[in-house]
């Protein structure tokens, strides 16, 4: 079940009813059906309406026995209540200060700026390579590109990447340093269009590598990264509001 389709489910169950169900006498109202509901929904959980109810039943009997018993009177059980009381109001209140102040389109745009500014320069590449076991067969694929032969040819031809060779040796965008070190170093040397004039040896074998064009690594648009942003900026947000309740507080620790 959906978590769109339980929240609906509970909501028509629930309509117009002073209480979903009672134990003992005791209600248990449609406002803790709802929280439980969304709590199951928060931890990715997915239940029929009527489970719902009937878990919170059966917690309710629980709950009334250990009253009976007096097993809210121990101190270790009263310090969990507290502090599952203190949890739930603390998330409560900052849900609350989120809803209050909503992230505006001026605050995300100074935030974008603000990663923006603080992107190291870094470049990408767009490579392609012929992968062989020999010095000599590399050789042969340098010499026959200069003869004019498409490097995706031989690359289909010739490479022994798995990865790669069907595509004609494409590799995609990469910063140099993703590759093994020799790899990197003989990419980042390159020039656009150019091939490496000699094999690059790495543990894999024997590189022939093109760089096909280069580009300043970026970040995404706005609004392609809004929904991460407007997160980033309500955590800013909160933590901002938290450290000016402490500031305002007493505390000894």
């Amino acid at each position: 079940m959906k978590k769109t389709t339980l929240a609906l489910a509970l909501a028509a169950m629930l309509s117009g009813q002073a209480f979903a169900a009672s134990v003992n006498g005791q209600a248990i109202s449609p406002e803790r059906i709802r929280a439980a509901g969304e709590m199951m929904q928060a931890q990715g959980g997915q239940a029929a309406p009527q489970q719902v109810v009937d878990q919170l039943v059966t917690a309710e009997v629980l709950r009334q026995e250990a009253l009976k018993r007096g097993i809210d009177k121990q101190p270790a059980v009263r310090a969990q209540l507290e502090n599952l009381q203190a949890m739930t109001l603390a998330d409560a209140l900052l849900r609350d200060h989120v809803k209050r102040n909503p992230v505006t389109d001026a605050k995300l745009r100074a935030e974008y700026d603000a990663l923006k500014a603080q992107m190291p320069a870094k470049k990408q590449f767009k490579a392609r390579h012929i992968l062989v076991k020999s010095e000599a067969e590399a050789n042969a694929v340098i010499d026959a590109l200069r003869k004019g032969k498409p490097f995706a040819q031989l690359a289909k031809e010739k490479s022994q990447d798995p990865g790669s060779a069907q595509q004609g040796g494409e590799l995609g965008w990469s910063a140099p340093d993703v590759y093994v070190k020799p790899f990197g170093d003989a990419l980042a040397k390159l020039s656009k269009g150019q091939v490496t004039a000699t094999p690059v040896k790495t543990d894999f074998g024997y590189h022939v590598i093109q760089l096909e064009d280069v580009k300043e690594e970026s970040l995404p648009p706005l609004e392609s990264i809004r929904p991460q942003l407007t997160q980033r900026v309500q955590g800013q947000m909160v933590e901002a509001y938290i450290q000016s309740l402490k500031a305002k507080a007493q505390i000894a620790q």
